[in-house]
């Protein structure tokens, strides 16, 4: 999947860094130690001034540590600095005396890669409202198109009855007996030890296994789908390219996906971290310099090279990072279906709209099935979210690379 449309207001971003006057030091009250976010997605930027280049959004209701105050532009209030090169405009925050955020030794993580309970809206559809006490008394706020992906953050009964309503992450409820759980499947890729990529996956549901290459079936022995496997040795044979991965046992190339190993793109730092994306193989492999950590199945583009459907080939770093991010192709006229799903997880652009997420839609990773986006299984998603840069702060919806954080490369080829 692709994005619709930037997200964040990316016109208001790019702005080149450059020199900020500042006001002087403010005295903050003495008990003053953290600042509450009012609303979601609370721009932070990099300096004092609403000119500066954009750190990323805090979420709402988070508490963030508080070190300074200064004036600025673009703000009639105060500049609160919340972190390194980290601002925020008091206009939609509040100063207070509770214990900002901990930082967690680890990043969080969640058992099946999703940080919501999802839920598909059936098939009939459903309706969403804007209050629950009066849910299905009246006009409804928006009608829900069968196969709609919602978030649900809580559930509640209506008052007066023992009807469960869901509380969607777009601010409305909706009757939770027009809703389906989402039920992902827990693949996920591999860690690398020694940095070989001896290693593959059965892409096909189901892979006859022989004894030689094009010789015997093995009786009653198949490999399924999403099976791992040693890649021992590749032969060719009657045409054909086979694969060893165990004694005696030999599979179809054309039934399984196996990463290859890339070389090292130029312009990287000793030790830097990098993404490669095989479109051939759909594989994705995590590089520390040249060594492979880590190795897992994708589904990229669908649409021929060039199109939009397509996912671009080149080097590219990531440019932004959000939590979560929806998706929809809703407002486009010539879409011979539509979808639309909140708070996809885990989401990295490393090129306009296109990027890396979590997808929870389809189980079809190992083949080409997306509208242009690296679809990487839930799992997957958040293990790469948390090892690429730049991190994510506690309290933080989004962050943008910074000079001394630069954005992870992605090639893709």
């Amino acid at each position: 999947m692709r994005a619709s449309a930037w997200p964040l207001a990316i016109a208001s971003v790019g702005v080149a860094s450059r020199a900020h006057a500042a006001g002087p030091p403010l005295t903050l009250p003495e008990d003053a130690r953290s600042v509450f976010v009012v609303r979601n997605d609370e721009p932070v930027f990099a300096a004092p001034e609403e000119r500066a280049p954009r750190r990323g959004s805090a979420r709402a209701d988070a508490l963030l540590p508080l070190y300074a105050a200064r004036r600025g532009g673009g703000c009639a209030g105060t500049w609160l600095q919340v972190g390194t090169s980290a601002w925020i405009c008091d206009t939609h925050v509040r100063v207070t005396a509770e214990p900002p955020i901990e930082v967690p030794p680890e990043p969080p993580s969640y058992p099946l890669g999703l940080p919501h309970r999802y839920f598909w809206v059936g098939p009939a559809g459903s309706f969403a409202y804007a209050r629950l006490r009066s849910a299905e008394a009246g006009e409804p706020d928006r009608q829900l198109e069968p196969g709609f992906a919602l978030a649900i953050l809580e559930v509640r009964d209506q008052p007066g009855t023992r009807e469960p309503f869901g509380f969607a992450a777009s601010g409305q409820w909706v009757p939770m007996r027009d809703l389906a759980p989402v039920r992902p499947k827990l693949f996920h890729g591999e860690e690398i030890v020694g940095g070989q990529l001896d290693l593959g996956w059965v892409v096909s549901d189901e892979a006859p296994v022989f004894r030689a290459p094009a010789g015997a079936r093995a009786a009653s022995d198949a490999a399924v789908r999403f099976e791992r496997v040693s890649v021992l040795e590749r032969r060719r044979s009657r045409g054909a390219e086979w694969v060893r991965v165990a004694a005696d046992r030999w599979l179809r190339a054309r039934d399984l996906a196996v990463p290859t190993p890339a070389p090292l793109p130029d312009g990287l730092l000793p030790g830097e971290r990098w993404i490669d994306v095989d479109l051939a193989s759909q594989t994705l492999t995590a590089y520390e310099g040249e060594r492979a950590v880590f190795a897992t199945l994708v589904s990229t583009g669908k649409g021929r090279a060039g199109t939009e459907t397509a996912t671009p080939r080149g080097n590219h770093r990531v440019w932004v990072k959000l939590e979560s991010h929806d998706m929809d192709n809703l407002e486009d006229p010539g879409a011979g279906s539509y979808y639309a799903i909140q708070r996809v997880p885990f989401v990295m652009f490393f090129l306009r709209g296109y990027g890396l997420h979590g997808t929870f839609w389809h189980e079809r990773f190992g083949a080409v099935r997306s509208h242009g986006c690296v679809n990487l299984a839930p799992l997957d998603a958040q293990r790469l979210f948390h090892w690429t840069s730049p991190k994510l702060p506690p309290g933080w919806s989004a962050a943008f690379p910074t000079p001394y954080e630069p954005g992870t490369l992605v090639r893709v080829r």
